[in-house]
């Protein structure tokens, strides 16, 4: 001690980290981020966000507890082992009966320590003196050179330690005397040992550190080990009684220091040192304390065994065993002052082991502001300046110094370990005393909060069962001014974490755990006396060692100041230090997270080799968390995977190693129910949880299984495994631990995989959604990457539904415009697809849609260009712009080419639809072109459309004019010809349009031409026209406003037509006649007014047979309809006949039928007769034709009208006025020349012709002289006469005879019937009627009414009167000769072709004329003899000059001069002009062409 202590260097400054307020919100997370960077330091300072104030909720007025004593000089471990030093010297020379005092060298105190340390290392005190390294010791010591300084040394040395050396080894030292300078100092001992037999107040009901509360007490026999079993106890079971030593102490005061600290001193080592009376004996003695003696007597000197010289007889204090002065070595001359130990004891107390060091518990309790106020008055008293003005530095520097000295005793008192449970947490609790506020109720539940944070789900030391004061449940600190914690480490290398409430600052000194071990072996080597009586010194919170030396000796030390509101934090394995810098109050707890799962396991096999007890079972809290390995945090299934591991792995090789030295016994037991004591390694204090041995003899004790050989000496068969698990229950467990934290690094692996976002390995929604439903079922850490993952999820769910959406055409809302279109609001754009593509593949997962989407958009960017190619495109096609725009409604986008297609679309339909219709000009009319051109107007502008509507605006312009053209030519009268509109519709040809005016003018001449065509058709060929062919042209060509030539001609003809039929009207038909004149000139298709009562029914029969026979002619229209469709004269003829055939069929069975109902009628009344259909009655008339009677008054009948022989006929029979033969010749002979074909000119024809064959039949039958041969009627029924009607009452009667059937026969009914239905009046009939009248139904004889000339008025009408010019033999006879005249025609309008093909009569075909003609005279000669025809003798002077008519129907002329005519047709024949109804005028004016020839089908009757 020749030189003060070298200033004090502060170490470097640890990390301070200042977290924001989101990281500061989860305490491990924030921890395990600064990790890598504080555990260099070994400590480090965080510094909470200002917002982050908790309010201090510790209750102050309860908090009262008892501070801890330090002496800041017995702290530092160099100091300190220089204090026991020299309280060794003190106690040797003090048993001695001397007093220490230091000698002071160069006015320096001498380092009596190291000097004898420096003449140890030399070689001790004879080899230093014969070696004379005194001055070399000097200079060692600090000490200047050439200043005899060696020679003080050495008579110092020799004075002092070389006594203290010598008993040492043993020697037996003669008389020793200390003589001591006036300048020395008496050295006061500390006695720590003593000051420390004093015990700890106890305050924690729940202590774990009571080794820093008390010293332990070391045996003395070598091998014991100290009982810890009640320490143990009490730690984890609850309090325990404290057993204090008789002793008694002195009452030290800390606050104030006395003048003189020796005499304190003294007093005190004095009190503590006296001597009792009857003492018992020390527990190091080994003996019974029972030896004190009632008398005097009973002491005796052990050296020479006598009692005599009782005044000279000492008594040790120590073992009260008796020594005369003069027997001791060197003996002595006085008796000792004070106590004396015998050689004995002082052998025994200078070779005793060095107690345990330990604070001694001060003898007062402190409020919290008693406490302060001491501290403060402390502070301000020692720098003698305010507290608040002391600098940090200063305080330091002033502890280190103080820590270092031996001449300064500071004294100070620490308030440590205070349990929060008892008094309450600066941290406010939920259901706590502290009445938080509303605004305060976060700190509850704070992980900051140190009440918290053990807790936590991160920290392991959630899974130990019990609570553990200072490590799960804070402890509180207050400190004063160099108030100071010991270089330690946490209790299992935990975390620990400070927080200073308020007061002034906390300065902390750290080591990181990596230099650990070198800092316990410089502390080891600087300080070996200290780790020999204490092998875990660095344990018990009791030593410190200044930060220069260590970093002198390469340690790594880093400090910080800690202020209020800040936190401190050490690392596993971290030594760390530090002193208060004043008042202040502080709260720390110990925290576990899974990176420190390891280190925990390395620090129970450092215990186990340091024979130190374990707070908690390591296995045990592995085997917690392992089996609840489901819901346990995957970060520490993680950490806690290789623990198991390691765990099962070291069970199984213990287990194999036992079982192979041969235990056969187990038995499994619940560790966790047993008391630590009966659990713990007897051997190494590890608390045994999977497995221990134990054995009968020893029941209360257990090994573990690295000890199984020191439990006891019996065989291995008589121990026992104890077993929590067999290793079958641990491979689960441990397999279930490897799940759950593979289930992580799986999750961890795909999440990763998936926030790379890899293009060829990304992941579905679907896993997606399945790894955050897994992380928050798994309660996996890291809720950034959670969050991440649900950020991801959540945005690819948004996009998943705005595809699904996009995909379904949601998002599209349509609405009309007044223009009729439909818009879309909300559509995407297609840089917004894209980017909405882009987006899709961004994503670092796959969605179903997003197929689709990329489809759509290469549809959309396709549907771009074919939109760009055929906008391009001049005139594109209507279909594909069409096609392009069905695809763009199927595309949910926003397109801008959409309206410009519509427009186009809409351009090229209409350039479509103009050029559809020009090609079909046939559809292009005006009202199509001004429609292309009004809508055409409507269209957006462009190139093609303009041209196209110039193209339609002329063609227009052009079709316009045309019309009203057109028009004007058929309107204008006169009109035009054929040729003229021609070369009009020539123009109109050109023209590429539908114009129906044009096109009507174009029909039009179309029709005229075939008008005309028809009109000359029917002047060629010789065939006769008919009048309805003729009638049809002329009705079209009333339609046809075009100039016709032939169409006055057929006028005229169907003029000359018209005429002819009224003609033949007025001849034939009756006034006001119901008949027309078909009807007239037909025969009849119904017969009998009796046929009018079923005319109706008959005509739905008819109506039905008709459809079954269409050929079938039962009224006069179908007789019309068929001669109007007959295609000549012949197939007209066949007609008729079929016609005449059924009427005569039907009139006869009419007749027949009318004849035999009057001869059968029994009774008249039951018949129908008459127009009115009732019975006959009065006098009644019977038509000659169908033989029905009739009412006089109902037919109007007069009867002077009606001769005898004269026929009568009904309404229903007399059908036409029946004009003479030679009145119808004309009008047949007109018809010829107008050579038109009607219906009428077909039957009168047929009627003539029916009439030359009938005059022939007339003929034939006379000549047949079938006359002749008939007879009159007898017998017969016949009708009432009015003499009848007079004489017998008949109901009717008839004046007018009727010819009786019965007697005619049939071939002679036919020929009349037939006659009578002839509608011309022939003479032939008249006198064939008169001639059977007469000869069947004679007049009766005359009357006086009948005057004669009636009767010659009868012979007047006889048959051989001829009238009329008929045929008679008077007439033939008459007639002398006939000349043949023939005129020729000189009339110039006959043309040339005519007059060329007229030919002349050769003289061959004269003479057969003539043969033919003598024929017929012989014949006419043969019929002479005939009733009808009476001979005439002038007749066959006329035959040489007969000659033949032609004509069917020759009428025979007679007179001077007959009028011939030769046909100018292909026959040639000769033809009377009366026959053929030709005049002279007109046959010589005109070609006459007989029937035949215009008819060359026509057949002639014979």
């Amino acid at each position: 001690m020749t030189q003060p202590p070298c200033e004090f260097i502060p170490p470097p400054e640890c990390p301070v980290f200042e977290p924001s307020l989101e990281e500061f919100s989860d305490p491990f997370a924030y921890i395990n981020k600064i990790r890598p960077i504080a555990e260099k330091t070994g400590i480090c300072k965080i510094r909470p966000p200002q917002e982050w104030q908790p309010p201090f909720a510790c209750d102050v007025d309860r908090l009262k507890f008892t501070p801890r004593i330090q002496r800041l000089n017995e702290l530092e471990a160099q100091t300190r082992v220089k204090l026991n030093f020299l309280d060794q010297i003190a106690k040797f020379w003090e048993l001695q009966g001397s007093t220490l005092k230091i000698p002071h060298v160069e006015r320096k105190i001498l380092d009596l320590y190291q000097l004898n340390k420096l003449v140890n290392e030399e070689g001790g005190f004879e080899v230093v003196c014969r070696d004379r390294h005194w001055s070399k010791i000097s200079v060692k010591m600090g000490f200047s050179p050439g200043k005899a300084i060696g020679s003080h040394l050495r008579a110092h040395y020799e004075r002092i330690l070389y006594p203290y050396n010598l008993f040492q080894t043993g020697t037996n030292l003669s008389k020793a005397s200390l003589t001591n300078d006036t300048k020395d100092q008496e050295y006061t001992p500390h006695d720590i040992p003593q000051r420390q037999s004093v015990q700890p107040q106890e305050t924690c009901t729940i202590a774990r550190r009571a080794k820093r509360m008390r010293a332990e007490k070391i045996k003395i026999e070598p091998g014991e080990v100290c009982d810890t079993r009640p320490a143990l106890r009490m730690r984890r079971m609850g309090t325990f009684p404290v057993k204090r030593e008789p002793m008694r102490m002195a009452v030290t005061e800390i606050k104030e220091e006395p003048e003189d600290p020796t005499d304190i001193d003294e007093a005190v080592l004095n009190t503590v040192n006296k001597p009792t009376n009857k003492a018992p004996c020390t527990e190091q003695q080994g003996r019974p304390t029972s030896c004190s003696l009632p008398r005097v007597d009973h002491y005796m000197c052990l050296v020479c065994g006598q009692g005599n010289a009782e005044d000279r007889l000492l008594l040790c204090d120590g073992c009260d065993d008796s020594y005369h002065t003069f027997c001791l070595l060197p003996p002595l001359q006085d008796v000792p002052k004070g106590d004396w130990r015998c050689p004995k004891c002082l052998a025994q107390e200078c070779g005793k082991p060095q107690a345990a060091f330990g604070f001694e518990q001060a003898s007062r309790s402190y409020t919290l502001q008693a406490f302060g106020d001491m501290a403060d008055s402390f502070k301000s008293d020692y720098f003698n300046m305010p507290v608040h003005m002391v600098p940090t530095e200063l305080v330091e520097k002033e502890f280190w110094r103080l820590v270092s000295t031996i001449e300064e005793d500071v004294t100070v008192e620490y308030g440590a370990d205070i349990a929060s449970k008892e008094f309450g947490s600066g941290f406010p609790l939920k259901n706590g005393h502290f009445q938080v506020s509303p605004e305060d109720e976060q700190y509850v539940s704070s992980g900051w909060n140190l009440n918290n944070m053990p807790v936590l789900d991160a920290s392991v030391l959630t899974h130990i069962t019990a609570d553990i004061c200072g490590m799960k449940l804070p402890w509180l600190y207050v400190g004063m001014c160099f108030s100071s914690f010991c270089w330690h480490i946490e209790d299992h290398w935990s975390y620990s974490i400070n927080y200073l409430h308020w007061g002034e600052p906390k300065t902390w000194y750290g080591v990181p755990c990596y230099a650990a071990e070198h800092l316990e072996s410089v502390m080891r080597k600087l300080a070996p006396e200290l780790f020999e009586c204490q092998p875990d010194l660095l344990h018990q919170l009791v030593t410190i060692m200044n930060p220069n030396t260590l970093m002198n000796h390469g340690v790594p030390v880093f400090r910080t100041n800690q202020c209020a509101g800040e936190f401190v934090i050490t690392f596993p394995r971290a030594y760390h230090s530090g002193f208060n810098q004043g008042f202040n109050f502080a709260e720390a707890v110990n925290f576990c997270t899974m990176d420190w799962m390891p280190i925990g396991r390395s620090c129970i096999e450092h215990y186990r080799h340091l024979r130190r007890y374990c707070v908690f079972s390591h296995d045990e809290m592995v085997c917690n968390m392992a089996v609840k390995a489901p819901t346990l945090d995957v970060n520490l299934a993680a950490a806690l995977t290789k623990e198991v591991q390691d765990m099962l792995q070291e069970e199984e090789e213990l287990r194999k190693k036992v079982t192979k030295l041969g235990v056969v016994r187990s038995q499994q037991v619940d560790f966790e129910l047993l008391p630590d004591e009966e659990r713990q390694c007897d051997r190494c204090l590890t608390t045994c949880f999977l497995s221990g041995l134990a054995c009968d003899c020893r029941p209360k004790k257990m090994v573990c299984l690295y000890h199984f050989h020191e439990l006891c000496q019996c065989p291995t068969d008589k121990l026992t495994l104890h077993y929590k698990f067999t290793l079958e229950e641990l491979y689960p467990i441990v397999a279930s631990v490897k799940h759950r934290a593979e289930s992580y690094k799986n999750w961890l692996r795909d999440v990763t995989e998936i926030l790379e976002k890899k293009e060829g390995n990304k992941r579905s929604l679907e896993e997606l959604h399945s790894l955050v439903e897994l992380a928050e079922t798994g309660a996996f850490p890291d809720a950034n990457l959670q969050e991440q993952l649900k950020i991801i999820a959540s945005e690819a769910d948004k996009v998943a539904v705005m595809a699904q959406q996009l995909l379904n055409g949601k998002r599209q809302t349509r609405y009309r415009t007044c223009g009729g279109k439909s818009q879309s609001q909300n559509e995407l754009t297609v840089e917004e697809l894209r980017s909405f593509v882009r987006q899709l593949d961004a994503l670092p997962c796959n969605i179903r849609q997003a197929p689709l989407l990329r489809d759509l958009l290469t549809r959309v960017e396709d549907f771009e260009q074919r939109s760009a190619r055929l906008l391009s495109d001049e005139s594109p096609s209507p279909s594909e712009l069409q096609d392009l725009l069905d695809l763009s409604l199927g595309l949910d986008v926003e397109l801008p080419q959409r309206p410009v297609l519509r427009e186009r679309l809409e351009q090229a339909r209409w350039l479509e639809t103009v050029a559809q219709h020009s090609s079909q000009p046939e559809a292009l009319c005006l009202d199509t072109m001004r429609r292309l051109i009004d809508q055409g107007v409507g269209l957006a502008p462009h190139g093609s459309v303009e041209k196209a509507m110039a193209r339609l605006q002329e063609l227009l312009t052009v079709s316009e004019q045309w019309e009203e053209r057109a028009l004007g030519l058929m309107e204008n009268r006169p009109f035009q010809s054929i040729e003229a509109l021609n070369e009009a519709l020539q123009e109109v040809d050109n023209i590429p349009a539908f114009l129906p005016n044009c096109l009507e003018l174009k029909d039009t001449v179309e029709r005229a031409r075939s008008w005309v065509q028809e009109a000359e058709a029917l002047q060629l060929g010789g065939r006769i026209p008919v009048l309805e062919t003729l009638s049809e042209l002329l009705q079209r060509a009333d339609s046809i406003p075009v100039k016709l030539e032939p169409l006055g001609r057929l006028e005229a003809l169907v003029s000359d037509v018209q005429a002819w039929k009224e003609s033949a009207a007025k001849t034939f038909l009756l006034r006001n006649s119901h008949f027309s004149l078909l009807e007239v000139l037909c025969p009849r298709c119904d017969v009998g007014p009796g046929l009018l009562r079923s005319k109706s029914k008959k005509g739905k029969e008819m109506s039905q047979t008709s459809r079954r026979s269409p050929s079938r002619l039962d009224t006069v229209c179908d007789v019309e309809k068929a001669l109007s469709e007959s295609k000549d004269s012949a197939s007209a003829m066949a007609t008729l006949v079929e016609v005449h055939c059924t009427e005569m069929e039907l009139l006869l069975a009419l007749r027949t039928s009318n004849e035999s109902r009057f001869s059968t009628a029994d009774d008249g009344n039951a018949l129908s007769v008459c127009v009115c259909q009732k019975p006959p009655s009065g006098e009644m008339v019977r038509c000659e034709l169908c033989r029905d009677l009739f009412h006089g008054d109902c037919v109007q009948l007069e009867r002077s009208q009606l001769e005898y022989g004269e026929a009568w006929f009904c309404p229903f029979c007399q059908r036409s006025r029946k004009p003479p033969l030679d009145k119808v010749l004309p009008l047949l002979a007109s018809l010829q020349r107008i050579r038109v074909r009607l219906p009428e000119g077909d039957a009168l024809r047929f009627l003539i012709e029916r009439t030359v064959k009938w005059q022939h039949k007339v003929q034939q039958a006379c000549s047949d002289g079938l006359l002749e041969r008939l007879g009159k009627g007898r017998g017969s029924h016949r009708l009432p006469s009015r003499s009848d009607w007079e004489r017998h009452d008949s109901p009717f009667y008839t004046e007018h005879a009727s010819l009786p059937l019965y007697a005619l026969p049939s071939e002679l009914d036919e020929l009349l019937v037939e006659g009578f239905l002839l509608q011309v009046t022939l003479p032939e009939t008249e006198q064939l009627h008169r001639y059977l009248m007469y000869k069947l139904s004679p007049p009766p004889s005359p009357s006086p009414k009948h005057s004669p000339e009636r009767e010659h008025h009868h012979h007047k009408r006889s048959p051989q009167h001829g009238k009329n010019g008929g045929s008679s033999p008077s007439k033939e006879n008459g007639q002398s000769k006939r000349t043949k005249k023939r005129k020729e025609s000189s009339d110039s309008q006959l043309s040339d072709q005519a007059k060329k093909s007229r030919k002349k009569k050769s003289k061959k075909s004269r003479e057969r004329r003539e043969e033919e003609r003598s024929e017929r005279r012989e014949e006419r000669r043969r019929s002479s003899c005939s009733p009808v025809h009476t001979s005439d003798p002038a007749g066959s002077e006329s035959e040489e000059d007969y000659s033949l008519c032609a004509a069917p129907w020759c009428r025979e002329p007679e007179g001077d001069e007959v009028n011939w005519v030769q046909c100018d047709g292909t026959c040639n024949q000769w033809f009377h002009q009366v026959c053929v109804g030709l005049s002279s005028e007109r046959a010589e004016s005109e070609d006459y062409v007989c029937i035949s020839c215009t008819q060359p089908d026509y057949e002639r009757g014979t």
